[in-house]
């Protein structure tokens, strides 16, 4: 029979010491390797997709971003505004001031952190002087950046957005579209005239194109051109059309005249265009006066014509004249001829 073990009593240093817990002895990850992969390479997707997003957007001309004004070509583009109103760009600062710029500009990228302004010219103006005036070290701009295929295409968002925001005169309309052939955006004016001004009806676009003779013959000699109206400027084109040394003479007179206000130009072109109707007018009807006066009559007689002349001098057309009647001819001559000498 196998002997029996005899159990001893529990240390009591043992009993002190608390038994290590099962769970404690091993660590477990706190997920499984496969989860932290998956979510790792799904928060990189959705940052790339964000980042190509903002980059398309950027692209596009659909993101506003923050530029350097001193990084942006206002002349870029001919600007359509003539002139700025003082007035005007006075409110335009002040709405600066208190509420911020509301409306981003619209910029093309040239290189070389350089844009070229194509809408928005008198916001920059605006907060140029703002900057000039509050002592701004780096002002910067709210823009679009554009990528326009062709130059025209510029032009064209230029002259959309002053249609709507500015209040141009004929003149200056006529102005952007000679310009624009001048820079080679456009072959020719009436090209020009249809794709900058799609939009306007066709009696816009004809009165527009009816300035392009004032342009070409004032555009620089003229100090408001801004505020030449409609009924004037379309006198102008009419008299310039018919008279082509009409321009110098009106370039004469402004540089003479030196008009300190648009109401003395205003005045100076209206005498100027209003004689020139009136001596055209004179023209005209001498004019009429000598093509009504006929150079010579013609009288029919049977088979000839008797044909008499301004200066007094006699034909006689027609038929082959007799032989028969020769003698009878030369004593009718005779017999004239002795009346001329008396």
């Amino acid at each position: 029979m196998a002997k029996r073990k005899r159990l001893t009593p529990p240390n009591p240093a043992f009993l002190d010491t608390p038994a290590p817990e099962t769970k404690s002895m091993f660590t477990a990850p706190s997920s499984a390797p496969i989860a932290d992969v998956a979510r790792d390479a799904s928060a990189s997707a959705a940052l790339n997709e964000l980042t190509d997003t903002m980059a398309r957007a950027r692209d596009e001309g659909r993101m506003v971003v923050q530029l350097p004004l001193d990084q942006i070509e206002m002349d870029h583009l001919v600007r359509d505004r003539v002139v700025v109103d003082e007035e005007e760009m006075r409110t335009l600062m002040t709405s600066l001031r208190n509420r911020g710029q509301q409306t981003p500009i619209e910029v093309m990228p040239l290189g070389d952190n350089r844009y070229g302004l194509i809408s928005g010219w008198r916001r920059c103006k605006a907060l140029a002087l703002i900057a000039g005036q509050d002592h701004i070290q780096s002002p910067t701009v709210l823009a679009l950046l554009r990528k326009p295929e062709e130059a025209s295409d510029a032009y064209l968002a230029m002259v959309e957005e002053n249609e709507i925001r500015v209040d141009l005169s004929y003149f200056e309309r006529a102005r952007i579209v000679s310009k624009s052939v001048e820079e080679g955006v456009f072959g020719m004016e009436r090209t020009a005239l249809q794709e900058l001004f799609r939009s306007a009806s066709r009696a816009k676009r004809s009165k527009i194109g009816s300035f392009l003779p004032v342009v070409r013959a004032l555009d620089g000699h003229l100090r408001f051109p801004h505020a030449l109206s409609e009924r004037l400027g379309l006198s102008l084109a009419q008299a310039l059309t018919e008279d082509p040394d009409f321009a110098t003479e009106l370039q004469a007179q402004l540089s003479r005249a030196e008009s300190e206000t648009a109401e003395a130009e205003t005045a100076l072109l209206s005498k100027a265009v209003l004689s020139k109707n009136q001596s055209l007018k004179r023209s005209l009807e001498t004019k009429k006066t000598t093509t009504t006066d006929p150079a010579f009559r013609d009288e029919t007689i049977g088979a000839f014509t008797l044909r008499r002349h301004k200066d007094g001098t006699v034909s006689i057309l027609g038929a082959a004249w007799p032989n028969r009647m020769e003698p009878d001819l030369k004593m009718l001559l005779k017999a004239a001829s002795d009346r001329v000498q008396k």
